[in-house]
């Protein structure tokens, strides 16, 4: 007689409602993150927005740092494993000949999809994710989060674009890291230059554009930069003799 399956462990009335008092602290302390950033938010402030008393946060958190590492660690392997599996699909699906363009679309359109689709979760996590992408304390959260999606992305670039130094390449994704945190800040600033034809708010715009503008400037800075050291040394100039 087969063996049955084991009965479904159940949880304690108490521990759903600490895992839920642990989901709305994290959804407060993302939206209040990413618009103040690390340094501009407190615990209390935290406990304000969940409307607890601030004493009951030192039963969750004793550390704001520790808060901070826990929301950016909560989304981040879901971001960073749709974007590995959308550029291995992309690798495969090219045929070993990826191009700019298509290799940015696997690791842009992606990421911009989930932010416009994801709902308020996920636009909270996207400021917070600019916040610290701009903050020295944020480089070891993206570091241990993200290199490998982006040394997979750097690894097709460079297939895409043989004739283009490591060097340019990651300067190149220097700037569009930067053009995609500015994206999913969405500070509004956009908005108010462009008069109201363009929306901070809009992934779509932003997906249907980005992809194809960054990998202009990949390839003209690598045409240019290539052709550059192609050519000859200028002889220095002869300083005239005096008579």
């Amino acid at each position: 007689m087969p063996a049955s399956a084991p009965a479904p462990v159940k949880r304690s009335k108490k521990a759903d409602q600490r895992a839920e008092m642990m989901e709305q602290i994290l959804d407060a302390a993302e939206y209040l993150f990413g618009r103040h950033g690390l340094y501009g938010v407190t615990l209390k402030d935290v406990a304000q927005r969940v409307g607890v008393h601030h004493t009951l946060m030192n039963y969750y958190f004793t550390d704001k740092k520790k808060l901070f590492d826990t929301v950016f660690a909560r989304r981040a392997p879901i971001t960073s494993q749709r974007r590995v599996d959308a550029l291995d699909a992309y690798e495969k699906s090219s045929g070993g000949k990826p191009t700019v363009e298509g290799a940015l679309r696997a690791f842009l359109d992606t990421d911009l999809e989930l932010y416009g689709n994801g709902g308020e979760g996920w636009q909270n996590y996207g400021r917070l994710g600019a916040q610290a992408a701009n903050m020295p304390d944020g480089a070891a959260l993206m570091d241990e989060h993200f290199d490998r999606v982006v040394l997979k992305l750097i690894g097709l670039l460079k297939r895409a674009l043989p004739d283009c130094t490591e060097e340019d390449i990651f300067w190149g994704y220097h700037f569009v890291s930067g053009g995609l945190m500015l994206t999913l800040a969405r500070s509004g600033r956009l908005d108010r230059l462009s008069g109201g034809l363009c929306s901070s708010d809009d992934f779509e715009a932003a997906k249907n554009r980005m992809a194809t503008f960054m990998a202009g400037g990949f390839i003209e800075t690598c045409r240019a930069r290539t052709l550059a050291r192609k050519q000859p040394a200028k002889a220095p100039a002869k300083r005239a003799r005096k008579s």
